[in-house]
């Protein structure tokens, strides 16, 4: 009796927990909000739908904000009516999780400026340059500007709410005020 007991106590701590259900719920919805406010473009799927992710990819764990922030891109994208088709969009969702993945990763273990710059360079520059092959370098250039202004407004503002004292805290549990 006592081991299935203590089984059952194991598979508990290996399933995601309801807190953490109800944040990454949180988060994406925050990202369906922000991919209805667009930065101006001529394909319109720059939009604040990362910022929550890239925020609890600092303050959550990689993997989370790697999930909010892919399902961000595809909310965005379903918003404009995946104007570079469905595949590119998926591609794009994969990339953006990257971007937000490691953005967490040297948000917490090396530096948060470090993350900012590696973050809006691979979310900015790298991802829309891999699909030069693809769409060709007009398309690139047309959309640099956007996709860099979009990142950094995503990444900045998701690393500023990280550094608000007692906010991390909040969000990861230890805070019960």
């Amino acid at each position: 009796m006592s081991q299935r007991i203590e089984e059952r106590g194991k598979k508990a701590t290996t399933k995601l927990s309801i807190r953490k259900m109800v944040l990454l719920a949180l988060f994406i919805a925050l990202s369906a909000v922000g991919a209805n406010i667009k930065v101006p473009s001529l394909i319109g799927t720059p939009a604040f739908d990362s910022l929550p992710g890239f925020f609890a990819a600092a303050v959550l764990g990689s993997k989370e904000g790697a999930l909010i922030a892919a399902l961000g891109h595809l909310l965005t994208a379903l918003t404009a009516g995946f104007p570079l088709s469905l595949p590119i969009h998926l591609l794009i969702t994969v990339e953006m999780g990257v971007s937000a993945f490691v953005f967490g990763y040297l948000f917490k273990k090396i530096h948060p400026i470090v993350a900012i710059i590696v973050a809006i360079t691979l979310n900015g520059v790298v991802a829309p340059a891999s699909f030069i092959p693809i769409l060709g370098a007009g398309v690139f250039y047309t959309l640099l500007t956007p996709l860099l202004i979009a990142s950094a407004l995503n990444i900045i503002g998701a690393a500023l709410l990280a550094k608000i004292p007692g906010l991390a805290r909040v969000f990861k549990g230890e805070d019960h005020a």
